[in-house]
């Protein structure tokens, strides 16, 4: 494709509100790119390595500042890659035309969108009902808390690879649930290092599938990555609060647009 500068500020903008507010990566851009008129199948692929590449770089200064449970990261990839890897080979072995695929994907994208626009509303409630049970017993049996958080892997790696969306709002939120006691910055910093092998072998799968533009994939970075930084410059400065519920309602008017 052509250099487009919309992608380029899209990019940017995207990058500066994941900064500002540590949400937002996948669900706002594959949104973004179908406006632009970029194909379901292309914008999922496309957004899957966008993720990994950027929040490359949050592993790198989370795990500097010891924000990084590693064995929490290693639970969730195993249920994480496996069950990208089979939806990967389920998606290739539909045989049916490219514009079935995409309206599956659209669909699937639709739904992710309210779902997660529903767990950024509803974050901090979550949280507060999280930390009042977490003497409950899959809180203190490490067993069944290991095969939840294999589980928790399994249905982000599936909905990850399909939508491009997940690894972030959904991963963060279900991890509060898991993991009450854990302070935000570690389950924040854990779910970033999460995020990045699976978006990298989702990525790579759609990329071998043809499902990749890296003219598209170059822009976005151009952006993304200086956008990123400033957000995060500006972290703090800015009403939490009322970004996130802003970021909720766009969403779910995506998601709504979508499936309806």
């Amino acid at each position: 494709m052509d250099f487009q500068i919309g992608l380029v500020i899209a990019g940017l903008t995207v990058g500066f509100i994941v900064g500002l507010t540590g949400v937002g990566g996948g669900s706002l851009m594959t949104p973004i790119l179908l406006y632009f008129g970029i194909s379901p199948t292309t914008a999922v692929g496309t957004d899957l390595l966008y993720a990994a590449f950027t929040k490359a770089g949050g592993v790198f200064v989370h795990n500097k500042k010891g924000n990084i449970n590693w064995k929490i990261t290693g639970w969730l990839t195993l249920g994480s890659v496996p069950a990208a890897l089979l939806t990967l080979w389920i998606l290739n072995s539909i045989k049916t035309d490219i514009e079935t695929i995409n309206r599956v994907i659209k669909y699937s994208l639709g739904w992710a969108l309210l779902f997660t626009s529903i767990a950024i509303i509803f974050k901090n409630k979550i949280l507060v009902f999280s930390q009042k049970h977490a003497g409950d017993k899959f809180h203190k049996e490490s067993k069944t808390q290991n095969m939840l958080t294999i589980g928790i892997g399994i249905l982000l790696g599936a909905t990850v690879t399909l939508t491009s969306i997940g690894a972030g709002a959904l991963g963060t939120v279900t991890l509060f649930f898991l993991y009450p006691l854990l302070p935000t910055p570690r389950l924040v910093g854990t779910e970033i290092a999460h995020a990045v092998p699976l978006t990298l072998v989702a990525g790579i799968g759609h990329a071998s599938m043809g499902n990749l533009d890296l003219v598209l994939l170059g822009q976005l970075l151009m952006g993304s990555l200086p956008g990123i930084y400033i957000g995060s410059m500006l972290s703090g400065k800015v009403p939490d609060q009322f970004l996130r519920n802003a970021i909720a309602v766009m969403l779910f008017m995506a998601g709504y647009k979508l499936i309806f």
